[in-house]
């Protein structure tokens, strides 16, 4: 069955990677659980911080990206109400299942010297906010239960985004995916691309699938343990 479950890893560009990792563990208590040279890209290395054993924070580290300057409004939102360039992150809102945990991460997190807003009720969530390195915005959040589609779907927010009736009940309840294994790789230009690719690196969606698992794919750890994974 062809159906998502979750978010494997979000990934956040990094001119301090150190940083990241301290904050992310010290005052979240999150595990380092990889920091490695990046596969295929040359002085790039990735850290991943473990939110559960198939869900992580990663950052990616590349020598330049200190020489980038950081813009309110286009690179980063610097607030959860503010705007940024499409396509960038806004904010990251972790989850913890009760109010108590909730409160009890505002706690820890102030007792690292971090200031935090909230709790705040959204109805189906409440929701505490506070900043990370390299201007994060960030979130907790804890729901009661799943979201009531038929109480937070507004027709009026629907009918303004262009979608119709008959899109949003798509919408709410997308159809099975049908499997027609193996699909041909769609020409270029039909949908949504890696952006600013460099040639050699945009070709390699042209190769057969086989041909990128075998000459692209880099499995071995830097540090060979038992039954390392």
């Amino acid at each position: 069955m062809a159906q998502l479950n979750g978010v494997h890893h979000i990934a956040f560009m990094t001119a301090d990677v150190k940083s990241q990792i301290a904050f992310f563990s010290d005052v979240l208590g999150m595990k380092l659980t990889a920091l490695y040279w990046m596969h295929n890209v040359e002085g790039y290395f990735h850290a991943f911080m473990e939110l559960n054993p198939s869900c992580s924070v990663a950052f990616v580290f590349a020598p330049t990206v200190k020489d980038i300057p950081t813009q309110f409004g286009i690179s980063h939102a610097g607030n959860p109400v503010k705007p940024c360039a499409p396509g960038v992150m806004q904010h990251l809102a972790f989850n913890v299942d009760t109010e108590d945990e909730l409160h009890a991460m505002r706690d820890r997190i102030r007792a690292k010297g971090v200031r935090v807003l909230g709790p705040l009720d959204h109805g189906f969530c409440k929701s505490i906010y506070f900043g990370g390195p390299e201007n994060l915005v960030l979130e907790v959040s804890t729901s009661r239960a799943a979201i009531n589609a038929e109480a937070w779907i507004d027709p009026e927010v629907a009918k303004l985004n262009g979608i119709s009736p008959e899109e949003l009940a798509r919408y709410k309840n997308p159809a099975p995916y049908q499997s027609e294994t193996p699909v041909p790789q769609p020409a270029p230009g039909g949908g949504p691309e890696y952006s600013e690719m460099d040639p050699a690196f945009a070709g390699a969606f042209n190769l057969p699938d086989e041909v990128v698992t075998r000459e692209l794919s880099e499995s071995t750890p830097p540090v060979q343990v038992a039954n390392a994974a």
